[in-house]
């Protein structure tokens, strides 16, 4: 039925209400779906949490003049998440991603976003593993385990153990219970921030770094972290589907960037000044872990992959069970589907365990083309701006352009890093 042609006394569902969020109560049916709140919650979760423990690598990477690009990217990357938007709006059937590349290019637009997003987020994922392995093993570096006569020690052990209890968090279905579990990545956040902003003030590490001004060498590997730190687009759409009142989105975006850019800045530059050049691909790796405030921010370091980790996976869950409901019509292998996709992810965080250098990569490659050249031109094709030269036109070309130039120069820099320290 055409929604226009509705009888008034009929429920009202937006178009875009996620299927999950849509219950049945007294007799009809209702909206359930995520608040602002609540979608904030998840967009700030889905957006900060890693970054803010690479962020002062990226730094000692490029120098301070480098945090210029850290705002660029920030807002070319939220402008980016606005073009997804308007390219959802534009039709009330696109609820995914791959809907978007469908509608911009067709099915072989379907089959590149896909591809990139699904790629992107599993190693986004992949890559919280790693983090949470490093600092258990910082604290724990002689647990072992035995299972039934076979003994596994050091980081092996670590990650069936971490894979084990992010488990539960995969299976989560609901976006309202999701956003609960992102509320503690949030908050996770900023008290690292504040642990790392004690340990530089109070326990004897102090400011003293001066640092370098601009380190060319190294920017292409800074300004592959810097928008690693931005890659959340391919989530953006499960938020906006799931949310009660879409017309806020553009605002939840709008705070999600601020929030996470201050931070990001601010851990930056303290991360830099307290250790320098000798700062680890994750801040927490050089703290000393004899202090009370080192440990709780090693151990509050733990909680935030535990947040993520299930809202990077939700879309390919989603993407896959669909798949095999089309085949099917059961979406019965739901936790089947979670399950193996846990324990995939494990087996490659064992297989290339270089965080910094793995998110460089991610960044320089999957996340500039899925959060920065995919929205813009799926945006130019599906609203038709391309045909005529404006602002518009210009700002993304503008975009595109950087786009690009950290894709070659990023993806090159990350690839040989990997291979010199396999």
């Amino acid at each position: 039925m055409n929604p226009k042609e509705q009888d008034n006394n009929s429920p009202t569902i937006p178009l875009l209400a996620s299927y999950d969020d849509v219950e049945k109560g007294n007799g009809v049916l209702k909206c359930t779906g995520t608040s602002f709140f609540e979608t904030t919650f998840n967009g700030l979760n889905s957006i900060s949490g890693v970054g803010i423990l690479s962020i002062p690598y990226a730094l000692s990477n490029g120098g301070w003049l480098s945090l210029i690009l850290l705002f660029i990217v920030a807002s070319a990357t939220f402008y980016t998440g606005l073009l997804i938007k308007r390219c959802m709006d534009f039709d009330p059937n696109i609820r995914t991603y791959p809907d978007v590349g469908d509608k911009a290019f067709g099915t072989r637009g379907r089959m590149v976003v896909s591809i990139f997003m699904h790629l992107e987020l599993y190693l986004v994922a992949t890559g919280f593993l790693i983090i949470a392995v490093d600092n258990l093993h910082n604290l724990l570096a002689e647990l072992e385990l035995d299972f039934y006569g076979i003994s596994i020690g050091g980081r092996r052990s670590l990650v069936i153990i971490v894979a084990l209890v992010m488990m539960p968090t995969v299976w989560i279905k609901n976006m309202r219970t999701l956003s609960y579990v992102s509320a503690t990545g949030v908050l996770a956040s900023v008290v690292i921030l504040g642990s790392v902003l004690w340990v530089g003030t109070f326990d004897d590490v102090g400011f003293h770094n001066k640092g370098t001004l601009l380190n060319w060498t190294g920017l292409p590997t800074a300004f592959s972290l810097y928008t690693f730190c931005y890659c959340a687009h391919p989530v953006f759409p499960t938020l906006y589907t799931s949310m009660r009142n879409q017309r806020q989105f553009s605002w939840v975006l709008l705070l999600c960037f601020l929030f996470c850019s201050v931070t990001y800045a601010s851990m930056a530059i303290l991360g830099y000044l307290m250790f320098g050049s000798e700062v680890e691909s994750q801040i927490t790796l050089n703290l000393p872990t004899n202090n009370v405030s080192s440990k709780v921010a090693i151990y509050t370091a733990l909680v935030t992959p535990l947040a993520k980790y299930s809202l990077m996976l939700r879309p390919i869950i989603d993407g896959i069970e669909d798949l095999i409901q089309s085949h099917s019509g059961k979406k019965s292998y739901g936790k089947f589907v979670r399950t193996i996709l846990v324990i995939s992810s494990a087996v490659v965080a064992l297989t290339l365990p270089f965080f910094g250098y793995l998110m460089s990569l991610v960044g320089a490659f999957l996340s500039v083309t899925a959060s920065i050249l995919i929205p813009c031109f799926c945006y130019l094709k599906i609203s038709g701006a391309h045909r005529k030269l404006g602002v518009e036109v210009t700002i993304i070309g503008f975009i595109v352009l950087m786009g690009l130039v950290i894709l070659v120069t990023g993806t090159y820099t990350s690839l040989l890093q990997i291979i010199q320290n396999l």
